[in-house]
């Protein structure tokens, strides 16, 4: 068992593990740490626990030290420069009539360098960019692609659902998502209705994927003949959470319609996935 300090960099849901060093740091404390970029200002999210051993991938950095007034100042200062930093390069940007979305910026903590993140449908040629801001900035530039998720995890926001979007705020990375967890899951296949702030398919999908992959496969299929206590009838609708399914049934002339547990039902299982039926909305 290792002991690490769970702590997160700005701009970024992802918690990183380091070893305390000669720190004793505390929930929420700012911490100063050295990355592949530089010293990078931290904030604790654990304080010093044990972690299996199995969980590191790389020899623990240590922290380097507790984050002092002066290096909150810093922050600070580096914060109120973004909004103008952010101006001037979109100027450039357009002087040179690049293809390119910049959408932050962030000036490290030993002002020694920006990096400047944008989006951009393919490659771009930000070479002339790049002489163009350093003339300006005098410092070194880094200009980084992303793509159209991470723009929504930078920028955050609210989701379809009212709340701030998970990839923003508590999910420590992107989930693989698919078209079949909306059909598992009964959804309508409408993109307006599935997808989230970046355009692509929503990252909750994949949160109850498990459940609905293995209750569907004990479900009757909508439009499927089953046998029912009250006699033969039609599947019309389905609730995976409930386990009930809406059968119609024709009866001396008249037609009514009953909810029954699946358990009730007798139908036809399918016993692959590949036998699952597409679910359409009731």
């Amino acid at each position: 068992m290792a002991k690490v300090v769970v702590i997160k960099f700005r701009n970024g849901s992802k918690p990183y593990y380091f070893s305390a060093g000669n720190t004793t740091p505390q929930r929420g404390q700012g911490v100063i740490v050295e990355t592949a970029r530089g010293i990078e200002y931290a904030t604790v999210l654990i304080p010093e626990q044990e972690v299996d051993d199995s969980k590191l991938v790389a020899p623990l950095k240590p922290i380097l030290r507790i984050a002092t007034a002066a290096d909150e100042e810093t922050v600070k200062k580096n914060e109120e420069r973004k909004g103008e930093a952010i101006r001037i390069a979109k100027e450039r940007i357009r002087k040179h009539a690049l293809e390119m979305k910049l959408i932050d910026c962030e000036f490290t903590l030993d002002g020694t360098k920006v990096i400047f993140t944008f989006t951009a449908e393919g490659r771009v040629d930000f070479r002339e960019l790049v002489k163009d801001l350093a003339s300006v900035f005098h410092i070194r530039i880094e200009l980084k692609q992303v793509g159209i998720r991470d723009e929504s995890r930078i920028l955050g926001g609210i989701a379809p659902c009212g709340r701030a979007c998970c990839c923003s705020g508590c999910m420590p990375e992107f989930k693989k998502v698919s078209i079949k967890m909306a059909k598992n899951q009964g959804l309508s296949l409408n993109p307006g209705k599935i997808s989230g702030l970046c355009g692509r398919l929503m990252c909750c999908l994949a949160y109850e994927n498990d459940y609905y992959s293995t209750a569907y496969k004990k479900m009757p299929k909508v439009g499927g003949a089953v046998s029912s206590p009250e006699g033969k009838g039609t599947v019309i609708a389905v609730n995976m959470l409930k386990m009930t399914a809406r059968v119609k049934i024709e009866k001396d002339g008249a037609v009514i319609y009953r909810d029954f547990s699946v358990d009730d039902l007798g139908f036809k299982r399918a016993e692959s996935e590949e036998e699952v039926q597409e679910p359409v909305e009731e």
